[in-house]
C-alpha cells in the first residue's frame, strides 16, 4: 500500500514537528536561568549509565557462547570500546572505533 502526497506531506511535517519540540522543548522548559528540579538533575546523571547498559544488554542478546563463533566478534569489539575509552576517554571515539572493529571483524575474520 502506497502513500498519497497529501500522506507523504503529513508524514514529513510530523516528523519535522516531533524533531523540533524533542529538540527545543528541555530548552523551554527548564532555562538556563533556573536551577531544574532534582528528580531531573538525578535522571540527567543515572540515565546515561542505564542506557548504555540497555545497549549492552540488547548487543549481547543473540550471542550464544556455546555454538557458532562463540561470541568471539563481540568480545573483541567490547575490549576495543573498553582500551580505546581508557586511552583517550572520548564516547564518540570508542563507539566509533567499537563498531568498526566488530564490523570489520564479522565481515572478513568470523564469515
Amino acid at each position: 500500500m502506497t502513500m498519497t502526497i497529501w500522506q507523504g506531506v503529513v508524514t514529513i511535517l510530523m516528523a519535522m514537528l516531533g524533531t523540533v519540540l524533542t529538540r527545543f522543548l528541555p530548552f523551554v522548559l527548564f532555562p538556563e536561568s533556573k536551577e531544574p528540579p532534582r528528580f531531573i538533575t538525578y535522571l540527567g546523571t543515572v540515565l546515561p549509565y542505564a542506557m548504555t547498559g540497555l545497549l549492552v544488554v540488547y548487543s549481547l542478546k543473540g550471542v550464544h557462547p556455546l555454538t557458532g563463533n562463540h561470541g568471539a566478534p563481540e568480545a573483541i569489539a567490547i575490549v576495543v570500546i573498553i582500551l580505546l575509552h581508557l586511552w583517550k576517554k572520548n564516547m564518540l571515539l570508542s563507539i566509533a572505533g567499537g563498531t568498526a572493529a566488530y564490523m570489520l571483524l564479522v565481515q572478513l575474520v568470523f564469515v
